[in-house]
């Protein structure tokens, strides 16, 4: 299968209609005539997956967070973004990015996190799009199937997103059992006045800023950063499965091995 035909079946599963209008998601680099038969899939083209794609002599690159965000007038080897795009061209290797349309396109980013979490119930945190499924959005909202205390909401949100660790702004306003959770993978700066307007105790989410997490903690939200990575490597493995299943059972599939950017010491 060639590529184009490859971005056709990504497009059916998160349209590029949905991403947000300052994301870049799509074809970044490479021939859209490219044929495919080896894929590396990871959360991000840093040089480590772009030297793996390269050494593995892949011929696509399927990534979360898009390579390119702003407009570029020079692409050379005076910069990391130039650099890592003469290797994926010069080796022939294609990139396509699925970002905020994979965040709220239904059955993706938003509905896996709160599946791994046990959510019922579940409506966008911030509605983005009304589709003939219904309302789509970033992040969801919805009840935990039977209320926890907050120390066990945090073990199972390492357990189920495979963390070391998670840091918690609030916990004193939870001295009780918790039902109602907001979940935003990835980051979630400024996602808890949604999670306040819709109710939740808990807000889950990464990059959460010192001054939104006290803020939110004074106004009876508990936020738990769960880390931009931490919550959306789920993206490897689930577009892993789907590549194999709903694109070209033929070709091989390459998933980059999880490696946290932040280590605590």
């Amino acid at each position: 299968m060639k590529c184009s035909e490859w971005m056709e079946k990504l497009e059916i599963l998160a349209p590029k209609s949905l991403a947000c209008e300052w994301d870049n998601p799509g074809l970044l680099a490479g021939r859209a005539e490219k044929e495919v038969k080896k894929v590396l899939i990871a959360l991000d083209a840093t040089d480590d997956v772009v030297d793996l794609a390269v050494k593995e002599q892949v011929d696509l690159l399927i990534t979360h967070h898009p390579l390119i965000f702003h407009s570029m007038k020079k692409v050379n080897d005076q910069d990391f973004i130039g650099r890592r795009l003469i290797k994926l061209i010069q080796a022939d290797i294609s990139m396509y990015a699925m970002h905020t349309n994979f965040d709220i396109a239904p059955g993706c980013m938003a509905d896996l996190a709160a599946e791994k979490l046990g959510l019922a119930e579940c409506e966008p945190l911030e509605t983005m799009n009304v589709t003939d499924e219904g309302s789509v959005g970033i992040g969801k909202t919805g009840k935990l199937k039977e209320p926890m205390t907050l120390k066990a909401l945090a073990e199972l949100v390492k357990a189920q997103f495979g963390l070391p660790y998670v840091t918690v702004y609030g916990q004193e306003a939870a001295p009780g059992l918790v039902e109602r959770i907001s979940v935003c993978p990835g980051s979630g700066r400024g996602m808890e006045i949604e999670a306040e307007k819709a109710g939740a105790q808990v807000l889950i989410t990464g990059d959460m800023g010192h001054h939104e997490g006290i803020d939110a903690a004074a106004n009876g939200l508990v936020v738990i950063d769960a880390g931009h990575y931490g919550l959306e490597h789920i993206f490897i493995a689930f577009m892993a499965e789907y590549c194999k299943n709903q694109i070209d059972g033929d070709a091989q599939i390459i998933q980059m091995p999880s490696r946290f950017p932040v280590q605590v010491w």
